[in-house]
């Protein structure tokens, strides 16, 4: 069984950790079911165990949060749902680039319900979008914005941190960092991609497919 719970308004970063790190050592130890947590945070930076100092452009800006999940920095605020994943990745082969694949198929799945085209990168973590509206890069190559971030630790085979999917974020906002260490590429939205899509329609779409990639 995975429990899915949703909270209403935005939560505190160190909340949110002390959560996860408590239902992550109870799925553990038997004691507790798998979890989706559904979050909205106040604007803040989250450095991954790869961020770079010089990523981190106005550290002024918001508070920045130092995290043991892969990655570098990312930006989580209002407008933005944050998908916690408490999962037993023991119990799902035990093969952690294979999790990560799945949480990835969520997302596009969970993108193609709106008609966007997800996509993945080598060497750019997270899932893409085409912008042949925009001009192309320098060396003739399409403009492609960052739609979601995932990024993940574990713990006795119990994953926790997730992935963030922007639904309608401030996205000036991303301006203070350098968002998973790439610069050549923007960052969008569903609603900045002009599909009218509330918290409430992504909720609902991941849970859906969640069931069909991922299964319950």
């Amino acid at each position: 069984m995975v429990e899915w719970i949703t909270t209403p308004g935005l939560t505190g970063y160190d909340e949110a950790v002390r959560f996860m790190e408590e239902r992550a050592s109870a799925i553990a130890n038997g004691t507790a079911d798998e979890c989706i947590w559904l979050v909205e945070h106040p604007p803040l930076y989250t450095a991954g165990t790869s961020a770079k100092p010089a990523d981190l452009v106005d550290p002024d800006r918001f508070p920045v949060h130092e995290t043991k999940r892969g990655g570098q920095y990312t930006y989580h605020g209002p407008g933005q749902r944050v998908a916690y994943v408490m999962l037993n990745v023991g119990n799902r082969g035990r093969d952690v680039r294979c999790f990560v694949r799945d949480l990835e198929n969520w997302v596009i799945a969970t993108l193609a319900e709106f008609n966007i085209k997800g996509e993945i990168r080598p060497g750019r973590v997270g899932v893409w979008v085409e912008r042949p509206e925009k001009p192309p890069l320098a060396d003739g190559s399409p403009r492609e914005d960052k739609i979601a971030a995932i990024g993940i630790r574990l713990r006795k085979w119990v994953s926790f941190h997730g992935i963030s999917i922007n639904v309608e974020p401030d996205l000036d906002h991303f301006t203070g960092i350098v968002p998973c260490g790439i610069s050549d590429h923007g960052v969008t939205s569903l609603v900045d991609l002009g599909l009218p899509v509330t918290m409430d329609d992504l909720d609902v779409a991941l849970r859906r497919s969640f069931d069909a990639v991922m299964g319950d």
